[in-house]
């Protein structure tokens, strides 16, 4: 029972949480793929739905790439046959944040990144090095042991936000508010 209940309470803080997110700007955030190419966000997708996850843990990160493949089957390769042309049409950024003492990781993430993960992938993901503070701040995350995912309108407005590993339920969620 105890359990329940707090699982509840942490549910509400972070429904309330994202609720204070919602219809802000996404902050600017300038991160790098990995062959170094700098992405400045959310201007280099605006024009066009968003959907960004964070994550800036280690235990975080390995939760950020549980959405990997449900997110590229579902929103970035595009159908083949009968249903050529039917995809979505959005943007899809993985962004792993180092931060900190970490901050010089970032280039051995890099390089582990470009060995381990399917290159199919890789320009999804960004790397971003640099200050913290100002992102819990405005996007209003604390619990370093999860990703945080956002979808944002074509102006870079946020219009979504989830938490945690994959699910079907959140899946479910992503694609009906971008559809």
């Amino acid at each position: 029972m105890k359990k329940l209940l707090f699982s509840l309470v942490l549910l509400g803080c972070f429904l309330r949480a994202a609720a204070q997110v919602i219809g802000t700007p996404f902050p600017e955030m300038v991160a790098e793929t990995v062959d170094d190419k700098k992405v400045t966000l959310p201007l280099d997708v605006s024009g066009k739905y968003a959907l960004i996850g964070l994550a800036y843990s280690k235990k975080s990160e390995d939760e950020l790439n549980s959405w990997f493949s449900p997110i590229f089957n579902k929103f970035i390769q595009k159908p083949e046959g009968m249903m050529a042309g039917m995809g979505y049409d959005v943007n899809v950024y993985f962004v792993p944040m180092f931060t900190g003492v970490n901050a010089a990781a970032t280039n051995t993430a890099k390089k582990k990144a470009l060995k381990n993960t399917d290159p199919k992938l890789l320009p999804y993901i960004l790397f971003y090095k640099g200050e913290l503070k100002k992102y819990k701040e405005a996007l209003d995350f604390e619990r370093r042991d999860v990703p945080y995912f956002f979808i944002l309108d074509p102006q870079g407005k946020i219009i979504y936000a989830t938490s945690g590993a994959y699910s079907e339920a959140k899946m479910d969620a992503v694609e009906e508010v971008i559809e």
